[in-house]
């Protein structure tokens, strides 16, 4: 059996192979997620839809690029518009580690990495208004709070 899935949900077939897997206590053939873990990577995946959108609003691109992103006269960083000193503090307060400002630079220029943290920014520190004029277009608070209540 096969797990699937969908934008926000399952779908039958996964559902009933988490049951019947619960139910019997034996290993299905092939990968099989329970429940929770297909809830949390519909979520996820989910969140990287909104940081693309948010990035396309920001920069007018999404995804990785070869071209550093400058917005501002030099103020604003990558695809995010991430101000270096922004980058520097948010890494700290996540991880501990404390960045210079190149690397903070380079950390912004980095889609994955800029993704990340604006991620732990909007869903784990509620930073919505980070981003004033692009989350009131792409409706942020909006889709942030449609997140947490399927969470």
């Amino acid at each position: 059996m096969k797990a699937t899935v969908l934008a926000f949900g399952l779908s039958s077939l996964a559902l009933g192979a988490c049951v019947q897997q619960t139910a019997s206590h034996k290993t299905l053939p092939g990968p099989v997620m329970s429940v929770a873990e297909a809830k949390a990577a519909a979520l996820n995946q989910r969140k990287d839809e909104i940081m693309r959108e948010l990035a396309t609003c920001e920069s007018g691109g999404a995804g990785e690029s070869e071209r550093p992103i400058y917005g501002g006269r030099g103020a604003f960083v990558g695809r995010f518009q991430f101000m270096p000193r922004t980058v520097m503090t948010y890494i700290q307060q996540r991880d501990g580690r404390v960045l210079s400002f190149n690397e903070a630079k380079e950390l912004a220029h980095d889609y994955e990495q800029a993704k990340e943290l604006a991620k732990y920014m909007i869903f784990e520190q509620g930073r919505t208004n980070d981003w004033p004029l692009c989350a009131r277009k792409i409706g942020l608070a909006n889709q942030v709070a449609q997140i947490q209540a399927a969470q």
